[in-house]
Parts: C-alpha cells; sequence; structure tokens
C-alpha cells in the first residue's frame, strides 16, 4: 500500500506511519477520538459536505465548524478566524460542488496547519479518477506532519470492501495506532492479503486504468443527455458542474423547474433517488443555488439514452437509479 500510495498519489507513506482501517468512516472515527483526546474541541468542515460526515463527527464528541466552499475550494482566510485546530477537507475534487483546491489555497492551508500546529484530514476519496488532465497529487506530500491521509477501496473497488489506509504524522502515530487498538483487535486479514496481492501483480493499477475510461464514458453519457435539452427561450438552461473528476455531478436547475427540494420530492414518489444540494449546506448562501447530486459511477452505458428521450424516462436515466 505504501508503494502504490507514493507511486500513483504522490504521498509520503512509510509503512511505519500507514494504518489499516475498515474504510473512510472508520478512519475519521478514530482521528476525531484521537484529537478529543488531545484536547481538540470542534473539526472544521467544508460547506458545503455530506451530512453523514457531520453527524459522526458530533458523535465522537467533538463540534462542527462549517467553513464555506468557493471555486477555488475552501476558504482557509475563514479557517483562520473559525478556532478550529483540525479541518477535513476533500482537496482533489469537493464534495459536493465537485472544485479542485487551488494551489494557492493548498499552500494558504498547510501554512495556517503549521502557524495553529493543526491537523489537516484529508479524504483523498475519489483522486484517481480525473478526467481532464493527469489526476491532481494529493495534498499530504506539502507537509506530511500536519496532513493525515485518508483514502479507501469504496471508489477503485467496491464499497462492501471494507478496506481504508490512513497516513499519520510522525507525531501523531502512537496515540491513533493506541486508540484505534482500543476500537477493533485488526481489520480482516484475508481481504487484506487479498488486496496486497491485487497490488502487488499491477492488476489494481489495470483496474484503475479502465475504470477511468468506463467513468469518463459514462460521464460523457450523462453531459450528452444533458445537452439535448435546450433552455427554453428567455430563460436559463440546465446547468452541469463538477465533472472533471469523480464519480458524481452537479445539475444545476433553471428557474423553470422550481426548487431542487420540489425535484427531489417529486421524483421520489415516482421511485428516483435524487439528492438536493440544498442539503449539503450548514449556512446555506443567498440566495441558494437550486441544483440536484447525481452520481454516474454505477450507471450502465444503455441506461443513458443516446438520443433525446421522454421527459419521464430522461429522468429516470440521469437519476441512476
Amino acid at each position: 500500500m505504501a508503494g502504490y500510495l507514493g507511486r500513483a498519489r504522490g504521498v509520503d507513506a512509510d509503512p511505519a506511519r500507514l494504518l489499516i482501517c475498515s474504510g473512510f468512516t472508520h478512519a475519521l472515527a478514530i482521528l476525531c477520538l484521537a484529537l478529543r483526546r488531545d484536547g481538540v474541541g470542534a473539526l472544521a468542515v467544508e460547506d458545503p459536505c455530506a451530512p453523514r460526515y457531520r453527524e459522526l463527527v458530533r458523535t465522537m464528541g467533538l463540534d462542527v465548524v462549517p467553513v464555506a466552499c468557493d471555486a477555488d475550494g475552501l476558504r482557509v482566510d475563514l479557517l483562520a478566524s473559525s478556532g478550529a485546530r483540525a479541518v477535513l477537507v476533500t482537496p482533489a475534487h469537493q464534495y459536493p460542488l465537485g472544485v479542485t483546491m487551488s494551489a494557492a489555497r493548498r499552500t494558504a492551508l498547510v501554512a495556517w496547519a503549521r502557524t495553529q500546529h493543526a491537523l489537516i484530514i484529508e479524504d483523498d476519496y475519489d483522486g484517481e479518477f480525473r478526467y481532464d488532465r493527469q489526476p491532481v497529487g494529493a495534498l499530504q506530500p506539502l507537509d506530511p506532519e500536519h496532513v493525515a491521509y485518508v483514502g479507501s477501496a469504496s471508489k477503485t473497488l467496491a464499497p462492501g470492501l471494507r478496506l481504508g489506509w490512513l497516513a499519520v504524522p510522525d507525531g501523531r502515530v502512537r496515540a491513533v495506532a493506541a486508540m484505534k487498538e482500543n476500537l477493533d483487535r485488526g481489520g480482516a486479514i484475508l481481504d487484506q492479503l487479498t488486496f496486497a496481492e491485487f497490488i502487488d501483480s499491477g492488476a489494481f493499477d489495470r483496474q484503475i486504468r479502465r475504470m477511468r475510461t468506463v467513468y469518463r464514458r459514462r460521464r460523457d453519457e450523462l453531459a450528452r443527455e444533458i445537452a439535448a435539452h435546450p433552455a427554453r427561450p428567455g430563460l436559463a438552461g440546465i446547468g452541469l458542474a463538477g465533472i472533471a473528476a469523480g464519480l458524481h455531478a452537479v445539475i444545476y436547475l433553471p428557474e423553470h423547474c422550481g426548487t431542487a427540494d420540489r425535484l427531489r420530492d417529486r421524483a421520489a414518489r415516482n421511485s428516483i433517488a435524487l439528492d438536493a444540494l440544498t442539503g449539503y449546506w450548514v449556512r446555506p448562501p443567498e440566495p441558494c443555488p437550486q441544483a440536484i447530486v447525481v452520481g454516474f459511477g454505477t450507471q450502465a452505458g444503455a441506461r443513458v439514452p443516446a438520443r433525446p428521450a421522454g421527459a419521464g424516462q430522461a429522468a429516470r436515466d440521469r437519476s441512476g437509479t
């Protein structure tokens, strides 16, 4: 794993500082408890972000401090005034907005961590899947002593394979490892040995390359289907964002579609699962963008029509359900 992370993501991951865990949620819980034991009372999170992670942070006994994001990623200037001593970020592909943290913001974020003696938790949840250029490198190599890097097999292989990895700063290895040992007695050994062979044989690298092509095609099919529905005269059309990387897209709704919450509820009545972007914010901006978050990773190619379909069928195809 250390060899793969160094080769594919540029991570400084000496095996002595690398912990294997049961996915990202497990890693985040361990880190939150270790931070709490060190006297940290709050964790800053990107706003918007996945609500389940905010709930997990609270469950682990930390307060949640939302920090706004823009087109360059996390607003580090707002983080500096938040009083937080730890932050959770998705720099390669922000979830759910889909933006990439700029080089200037990365530099500023690391400078903040050094000044505050703080911890950055990097969630590299789909960093391998970049479609417009080479994958963006991880944040962790900029300062391995202030960044805890977390990855998992959920996006690269399958969510059901509960395997994750956590590269911990040297100064925190002992405390984090002790906390992990208090929570479990080790992960699924057979799964770990199988995955290690998968990496050593080169099959994992081939899997990443193959799935990058598959996901790019599915993304392109979604984009073509969206583009096939022109705007009404005098009104803005459907907007599509966040598709340079990852497995999800943000679809910004035209005014005549109404609110995202209304569309989500209407879709639910037709057994279509959609997420309204409004549900990801702690402090929604004014006015709040009306958009839905759609995953295309599991979308089989035949499910997205090559030509415009009826409105009902097109909605079902775009939902991925």
